[in-house]
This record gives C-alpha cells, sequence and structure tokens, in this order.
C-alpha cells in the first residue's frame, strides 16, 4: 500500500514539474500572436518572423520572434520572448549574429527570454 501511495505523489510530481517547465521555463509554449515583420540573414540560412502577442486582457503586448533554418527543412524554434514590447528593431550584425530590440543573440542557439532576467 505505502509503495503505490509514493508511487502515485511520484507520478503527480512528474505531470507537475513537466506543465510547470512547459509552461514557466521552456518556449515551446508561447502564444502565437500576430505576424508584424518578417527578415533573412545575409547568407539567406535563416529567417526571422517577429510576432505581436495581445491574447490576453490582464497581460501587456509581448513580442515573440521565431528562427526558422532554411537550409534544415524549414525547421522553427523561439529565439526572443519580451514582456511589454509592442514594436521590433531588427538587425543583422552577421551571418550568425542579431540584435532584436537591443538585445544581442548568437545564432542559431542563443535566445533572450525576459522571464529568465526577472
Amino acid at each position: 500500500m505505502f509503495k503505490k501511495i509514493v508511487f502515485v505523489i511520484f507520478i503527480i510530481v512528474i505531470i507537475f514539474s513537466s506543465l510547470g517547465y512547459h509552461f514557466f521555463v521552456s518556449m515551446n509554449g508561447l502564444p502565437k500572436g500576430e505576424m508584424i515583420l518578417e527578415t533573412e540573414s545575409p547568407n539567406n540560412n535563416y529567417t526571422i518572423r517577429a510576432y505581436l502577442v495581445n491574447e490576453h486582457a490582464t497581460v501587456d503586448f509581448c513580442i515573440r520572434c521565431e528562427l526558422i533554418y532554411n537550409y534544415k527543412t524549414k525547421m522553427k524554434k523561439n529565439i526572443y520572448w519580451g514582456y511589454r514590447e509592442d514594436a521590433v528593431e531588427i538587425e543583422w550584425i552577421n551571418d550568425n549574429s542579431v540584435i532584436i530590440n537591443g538585445r544581442n543573440i548568437e545564432l542559431p542557439n542563443g535566445k533572450y527570454d525576459w522571464r529568465i532576467e526577472i
């Protein structure tokens, strides 16, 4: 009986941990938003799409940017999540470096998430 209770508690902890990671840490579960800008890297290996997110009445505007790998079957991943932002400025420094709203991001692994800087 004790083993069953421990097992159930363990499963509940795993489920809540996974949900917490998905909603509060991972950038995979971000809201979609409305696309406002698209730009390509100088060598055309990457495309960045910027989205304005305003889906909730109690949350301020956000900017979400996704990186698209043009050379890898159009694979996508979120690289920028800025809170209380309603405009975006993207400047390519070189083929693998971009500045989004004043924040330097080294591609393909760099990212900015306002939730981590709190």
